[in-house]
């Protein structure tokens, strides 16, 4: 059956590990309007925040699909992720049967080799990870921030050479933006790439590198030209894959959370790139950044929430079995004006984050929008975790409880992605500079679309449409990736052992 043909039915099908079929709706304007049922009851007068068959902008084949993933976090995530922490990695196999399962790059077109699901599909994804608790695979940054970038900005040819294998789970992509003096401040971005003929010869370290110790390949943020009149005009993009000479891992950093997740610095010493390794066109990285942030930070946003409902769930339970004083805690009056203080801002955050997910599913989330998304859910989150962990007492404390790894996973979320400083920098500019519905920083929808995912002609046509964001701006703040961080963190070349992580004020 033809792509069209299953978006007329209103479904996509896949077969997945289990013998089972997920079902993906498609990506069609049904699932915005006529579509949603009223009926479905939200977040706020649940039983429970995590259950399935709620909230307005899903459906019933999502419902379905939800199922499936959640029954895949729970078989295939849960049992082996304590496993994982002491190993500091997942498994290969994991992603592998991820992957045959349909759970990577379903926002992928069909005729890239991705699945072609919708928007919401993917964040069913986003949020059962969250509700399992498990922040070791790291799939979202692999499906739904890296691979889009070759999606929407590769050639015909990198696009048949990699993501096959990336949706398939063989490949495990990463992407290189964070530099020991360059977190915040993409003017502090020292890796260089120089032409030599046709190739160009990469020299440079990155640092914090999520999925970066399994990556087989990484989008590396470089500069190419020096002398460009703002940093915005030099920057490229290159693949980068594994086994390449002068490409080389440091050693897995020992993190207080995400204890699962392989993060690595990266060291490129003269590695020589052919010309097909670069990323879309030359000097027009910084562009393509700016164009897939809102969705890195809606990703963050999303989990963010999921993980607060999650929280709240397990919190809850806990004070309705836990005695103290002859009755269970839960019947205490602080308590329970506590949980209600709680229960209240996060289903008010639920709304927000759904909302934005509606606007970038319709292809309307901006960067301010998704900004406050990324800050607000993340703080909150952090909120939710410190007072979750109270009511917990001294067992909140005590690693074996779910609500202790929660809290120590929350802690980078208002740190990568951009600090939640530049989120409300980036905010206020918009406030302030604001001319009409639009900022004059945000490159229009019609002329570059967010989250759509073009061919490679449309996406070069539409490209030469965009007009620079204000360069003052980007002279000084510059826009940090998924890994950035507001520390000075010294590296040493691979075969020694000693790091120095000295902390330092955010770029502002």
């Amino acid at each position: 059956m033809s792509l069209s043909l299953r978006i007329q039915c209103g479904f996509l099908k896949m077969r997945n590990v289990f013998g089972r079929t997920s079902v993906f709706p498609a990506t069609s304007s049904r699932l915005y309007s006529q579509s949603q049922d009223s009926t479905r009851p939200e977040t706020s007068s649940t039983k429970n925040m995590m259950d399935i068959g709620t909230r307005r902008i899903f459906d019933g084949d999502h419902d379905l699909f939800r199922e499936s993933v959640r029954r895949f976090f729970q078989e295939e995530v849960v049992p082996h992720h304590n496993e994982w922490e002491k190993a500091g990695q997942v498994s290969r196999e994991v992603w592998e049967k991820a992957g045959e399962q349909g759970l990577l790059g379903i926002l992928i077109p069909e005729e890239h080799g991705g699945v072609g699901g919708d928007l919401l599909s993917a964040a069913v994804v986003w949020e059962e990870q969250s509700y399992c608790n498990c922040s070791g695979p790291g799939f979202a940054l692999h499906s739904d921030i890296v691979v889009p970038y070759i999606a929407n900005y590769g050639s015909k040819e990198q696009i048949q050479r990699f993501i096959p294998d990336m949706v398939a789970g063989k490949s495990i992509a990463a992407i290189g933006m964070t530099e020991p003096g360059a977190g915040s401040d993409l003017q502090g971005v020292r890796t260089y790439a120089k032409r030599d003929g046709s190739d160009w010869i990469l020299n440079g370290n990155k640092v914090f590198i999520s999925n970066g110790w399994m990556c087989d390949a990484v989008v590396v943020v470089t500069v190419t030209d020096r002398e460009a009149k703002a940093a915005a005009h030099g920057i490229s993009l290159f693949l980068v894959e594994d086994g390449m000479k002068g490409f080389q891992k440091g050693r897995k950093l020992e993190k207080i959370g995400l204890k699962a997740q392989d993060t690595a610095e990266l060291f490129f010493e003269d590695v020589r790139l052919p010309a097909d390794a670069l990323l879309g066109e030359v000097n027009k990285g910084f562009y393509y950044l700016m164009n897939e942030l809102p969705q890195e930070r809606l990703v963050i946003a999303v989990m963010a929430i999921a993980s607060c409902e999650f929280m709240f769930e397990e919190t809850r339970s806990y004070v309705l079995q836990r005695k103290a004083f002859g009755k269970t805690i839960a019947h205490l009056q602080t308590v329970q004006h506590k949980l209600a203080e709680l229960k209240t801002e996060i289903c008010v955050g639920r709304a927000f984050i759904d909302n934005c997910l509606q606007l970038h599913a319709e292809k309307r989330l901006d960067a301010s929008t998704a900004s406050m998304a990324k800050y607000w859910a993340s703080d909150l989150q952090n909120k939710v975790a410190t007072e979750c962990l109270q009511l917990h007492g001294g067992w909140g404390y005590m690693w074996e409880y779910p609500i202790a790894k929660a809290f120590v996973d929350a802690r980078i979320q208002p740190i990568y992605g951009g600090t939640n400083e530049i989120m409300k920098e980036l905010i206020g500019r918009s406030i302030v500079r604001q001319k009409g519905p639009r900022s004059s920083l945000i490159v229009p929808a019609d002329q570059f679309p967010h989250s759509g995912f073009q061919s490679r002609s449309a996406a070069s046509s539409s490209r030469s449409c965009c007009r620079a964001p204000s360069l003052r701006l980007h002279q000084r703040h510059l826009v940090p990736s998924l890994h950035t961080t507001s520390c000075n963190y010294h590296p040493t070349p691979p075969g020694r052992s000693e790091q120095t992580l000295v902390s330092r004020p955010s770029h502002q």
